[in-house]
C-alpha cells in the first residue's frame, strides 16, 4: 500500500479590485446577471460569465425546478450556450459569484460536483486550462488555473479508455 497526495494551488485575491481589468469586468458580468437566475426554492442566485478565446461572453445564472433534478446549474446553462452558439471556440475563463435571498454569502462559491465534471469535458476536448475566478456577494475571489485543480482526480475520455 501507498498514499497518495494531492496537492492544490489558488490564488486568493482579497476583492474583485485586485482583479485586472478584464478579469474584473467579467465578474461584474457574473455579479450583474446572477440577479436574474431563477431561484424560487433555494433562493440561492449563481451568476456566470464565459470568456471565450474570440472575445465573445456567454452568461448565465442558475435555473430551478419544481422537480429538483431538473434544475441547471449557472455554470452548465452557461458552458452549454457556449458550445451551442460557439462551437469549436474555446473557452478561456469562467467567473462565478453567488448570491442568497436569505443571507450574505461571503464565502467564495465555487461549482458544484457536477458542474466540474461538465467544465472538465470541455477543457479535455480543447486540450486547454479554464481558468476559475469564483466568489460570493462580496469579498474574496479565489482562482484555480484549471478544472483540475478543483477536481483532481478525473473522469474522462482516459477513464473510458477512448484516447
Amino acid at each position: 500500500m501507498k498514499k497518495l497526495e494531492i496537492n492544490t494551488t489558488l490564488t486568493v485575491f482579497e476583492s474583485i479590485d485586485e482583479l485586472s481589468a478584464d478579469q474584473r469586468e467579467l465578474m461584474v458580468k457574473a455579479v450583474n446577471i446572477r440577479g436574474k437566475a431563477y431561484a424560487p426554492y433555494s433562493k440561492f442566485r449563481v451568476g456566470v460569465a464565459i470568456e471565450l478565446e474570440n472575445g465573445e461572453v456567454v452568461l448565465g445564472t442558475n435555473q430551478e425546478n419544481a422537480v429538483f433534478p431538473s434544475g441547471m446549474c449557472a455554470e452548465r446553462v452557461a458552458i452549454n450556450q457556449a458550445g451551442t452558439l460557439y462551437p469549436g471556440v474555446k473557452i478561456v475563463s469562467l467567473s462565478v459569484s453567488a448570491a442568497s435571498d436569505n443571507f450574505t454569502v461571503l464565502t467564495p462559491t465555487p461549482p458544484c460536483g457536477g458542474c466540474r465534471q461538465s467544465i472538465f469535458e470541455y477543457e479535455e476536448n480543447q486540450n486547454q486550462p479554464i481558468a476559475i475566478y469564483f466568489m460570493g456577494e462580496t469579498g474574496k475571489v479565489v482562482k484555480a488555473d484549471s478544472i483540475k485543480d478543483l477536481l483532481p482526480l478525473t473522469f474522462g475520455k482516459a477513464t473510458l479508455n477512448l484516447i
